[in-house]
């Protein structure tokens, strides 16, 4: 099928460059056209926090739209208090031009609110004050034109900083814009130096980066397309970005090279580009179909921004073997033998067969393979310890940089204004037949309120039945018994803000994180509650911390067991073998628990803290499962390839140590040198500013470093010379149906002299 297809192809050259410049259009007005990407807040709505707040939105909000957004300014003197006449003077002068500013509803600041709320806007050392300004529009209208608010502030004397919903979001946006092209402008001359090494020849290493380019052009055209009918994350970009411009440069890699060594056997061009596409071509396709099913784990954990990213992944992998079968093999058809025009002297010379450093380390492996075996193991194992201990969190404004203004300002929020570093968890208490306010009712929140006060760690709670502590049980359900406007004024507004047609709102306070797990306990404490003809529920932003990390733990099982399940059957069907999966998948697992470990031990323990620039916190939940998700599609990349050119040697030979070490030697050398231009484009992504994209970039970095060295020069001729012809066993009926399928690899062509 594949040799069928590389001469269709080369005959149709032409006509398949034409395709791919269609493809590319349709790609750049994706992008043009392509829908807005989202936030990560927007996801988890249907779980059990999500369900508690869609309540509390119907009941006591109903027919209420969020329109407008907010920022909050902190206004600072290192010589005057935020009392002081000339510090009050300061700040209004500042934001008078904001207040003439249509975009602006409304300003809050210490001198404005009422004297009860003062305190709030007033630093604990009174030296600072906070204002905060209301805009008309939501936040992703706001982050438009906030910049050139913020500008119009005149502060004198006074430092501001600027921070709060619209700064944050709208930093979170420019950082990962900035990490993006920072990635770019460091990962393709790195990675065009490379393929110059590799090649030895400039022509043949600009293909890859040229494939590279129109992958990533493709892969962000089909996510913001994709963007247009439902919510996808604002780290998809990134992520195809590093994916795209990894795979597709891998993949050209083989086959740029397998035509070369066709040519110089003496290939005819159509020849080689067949012989090309039957045995890399068919490498790559299979490689494309590992990498998509590992993204694929990912869309098990729907109601996350999870599920975008592997359909965005799975794109871009896509994409890039598209590319790969048509527009490169169409190119090479079209440029024939000048691919190694702008050749380098004394590189790239061609040794004879059985020669070289790659086959005589994988005949030193085989001739010791358990001395070999164990220790490479034992490395493996003890990197992925330290993955005991993780701990997950949602990432929050942590994940920007220290230096990063509006994390500044949250900082500065949290350390000096009283209030600030609070938790607030909400109870919901859900009467979905009666009316809340009936006095067994009243009675029942007032006892459920007392205790919700006595648990650990919370400060006091906020409800109906907390407003006066002079009043007792009785007191409260007579009065709630009676019409709502003989109430006094404090207790009509306590029923308005948290009281609905069949739900009753508490507010337990804490002093720790929201992410701690003394929140967390509160969380359970509260679901843990039972009440008369009611349901206790939780929300805010412990509940949904605990639920999305709870919803990714009970998802991971299935996830991981329904990859490796597909992986096992695509390489079945690729080697023949029952034997050889099992080994791909065992070992992967090894190559994938160590960079895990590495990841705890230098984002959540803190090593390298300063030398890469972040602040050391529990682990995002999304990062294991976006690593597990790119790693095993990775390292079943080079397992494919290098399996099929082991297997295509051991056809040849009928020798089993022969082929894995012919084929060692013939892919080892590309295989680490597209590993090294994997980790190069990783490690440019490990130059990013939000925490999530660096860790991810420095996890694959790791993994695609260990896989490439430990485990395809150590561990893969080791376990292949003691399994002996067992590598390629499979049962009598499989072997037909491997026979039926007819994927087995395309036998060598022999070529005549040209």
């Amino acid at each position: 099928m594949f040799d069928r297809w590389g001469r269709f192809v080369y005959r149709r050259r032409w006509a398949t460059l034409i395709v791919s410049a269609v493809l590319l259009g349709l790609s750049v007005a994706g992008i043009i056209t392509g829908g807005t990407l989202a936030g990560n807040g927007g996801f988890g709505a249907n779980l059990a926090a999500g369900q508690a707040a869609k309540l509390i939105s119907r009941e006591i909000h109903p027919g209420q739209a969020v329109t407008g957004s907010s920022m909050e300014l902190i206004f600072s003197s290192d010589t005057l208090n935020a009392t002081d006449p000339a510090f009050q003077s300061a700040v209004e002068s500042a934001l008078a031009p904001l207040r003439a500013d249509s975009r602006v509803t409304a300003i809050d600041s210490p001198y404005t609110v009422p004297a009860i709320a003062q305190s709030s806007y007033l630093s604990k050392d009174s030296r600072k004050a906070l204002v905060i300004v209301h805009f008309r529009d939501a936040s992703l209208t706001a982050q438009g034109y906030v910049n050139r608010v913020v500008a119009e502030i005149r502060p004198g004397p006074l430092k501001v900083l600027a921070t709060g919903q619209v700064p944050i979001n709208l930093a979170f946006n420019t950082t990962l814009e900035q990490d993006l092209q920072r990635a770019e402008y460091v990962a393709l001359p790195i990675t065009l130096l490379l393929l110059v090494l590799i090649f030895a020849s400039i022509v043949a290493a600009l293909l890859p980066i040229s494939v590279g380019v129109l992958a990533i052009v493709g892969g962000v055209g089909g996510t913001l397309f994709l963007a247009r009918f439902t919510d996808v994350s604002q780290y998809a970009i990134n992520v195809v970005t590093l994916i795209g411009l990894g795979v597709a440069i891998d993949y050209s890699l083989f086959v740029v090279n397998r035509f070369r060594d066709e040519l110089a056997d003496g290939a005819s061009r159509e020849d080689a580009i067949a012989t090309s596409l039957s045995t890399a071509g068919r490498a790559i396709t299979f490689s494309g179909i590992t990498v998509a099913v590992g993204l694929s784990a990912m869309l098990f954990f729907q109601g996350t921004f999870l599920a975008s990213m592997g359909a965005a992944g799975a794109i871009v992998v896509a994409v890039a073997v598209v590319y790969g079968l048509t527009f490169l093999p169409a190119l090479l058809s079209v440029i024939g033998p000048s691919v190694d025009r702008l050749r380098l002297p004394f590189l790239g010379r061609r040794r004879p067969a059985g020669a070289g450093a790659w086959h005589s380390m994988a005949l030193w492996v085989m001739r010791r393979p358990w001395v070999v075996l164990v220790p490479a193991l034992g490395v493996l194992l003890l990197a992925g310890t330290p993955f005991l201990q993780l701990r997950l969190a949602n990432g929050d404004v942590d994940q920007l940089p220290p230096r990063n203004e509006a994390r500044q300002g949250y900082d500065t929020l949290v350390k000096d204004f009283p209030g600030y570093d609070q938790t607030t968890i909400t109870a919901v208490v859900d009467y979905p037949d009666g009316n809340p306010l009936t006095a067994d009712h009243v009675g029942a929140l007032y006892d459920l309120a007392r205790r919700l006060a006595a648990l650990p760690n919370v400060i006091h709670v906020q409800s109906i039945v907390n407003l006066d502590p002079s009043l007792s049980r009785a007191d409260y359900q007579s009065l709630y018994s009676g019409p709502a406007e003989q109430l006094p004024s404090e207790m009509q507004q306590a029923l308005q803000l948290g009281v609905g047609k069949h739900i009753v709102l508490i507010g337990l306070v804490t002093n720790k994180p929201y992410t701690s797990d003394e929140a967390r306990a509160i969380v359970n404490a509260v679901r843990a509650e039972s009440v008369p003809d009611a349901q206790v529920l939780a929300t805010g932003s412990t509940a949904f911390d605990l639920d999305i990390v709870n919803y990714i733990l009970d998802r991971t099982p299935i996830a991981v067991g329904s990859v490796l399940l597909v992986t096992y059957v695509v390489l079945f069907l690729l080697t023949g073998s029952v034997v050889l999966p099992l080994k791909a998948v065992l070992t992967n697992l090894f190559s994938i628990s160590a960079s895990f470990g590495a990841m705890v031990w230098i984002f959540q323990q803190g090593h390298l803290s300063q030398l890469l620039g972040f602040t050391p916190q529990s682990i995002d939940p999304s990062i294991p499962v976006i690593l597990f998700s790119i790693v095993f599609g990775m390292s079943m990349d080079y397992e494919v390839l290098l399996i099929s050119r082991i297997q295509e040697e051991y056809k040849r030979t009928g020798d089993n140590q022969a082929g894995v070490a012919i084929g060692l030697e013939k892919s080892g050398r590309l295989i680490t040198g597209a590993a090294a231009i994997m980790c190069a484009v990783f490690l440019a992504f490990a130059l990013a500013d939000v925490v999530i994209i660096k860790a991810i970039g420095v996890g694959l970095a790791i993994a695609i470093a260990v896989d490439a060295t430990i485990v395809r020069i150590l561990i893969v001729p080791s376990v292949m010379r003691i399994l002996g012809r067992a590598n390629w066993w499979a049962p009598r009926p499989l072997r037909w149906l491997h026979a039926r399928i007819s994927l087995a690899e395309a036998p060598a062509i022999s070529h005549q002299p040209a």
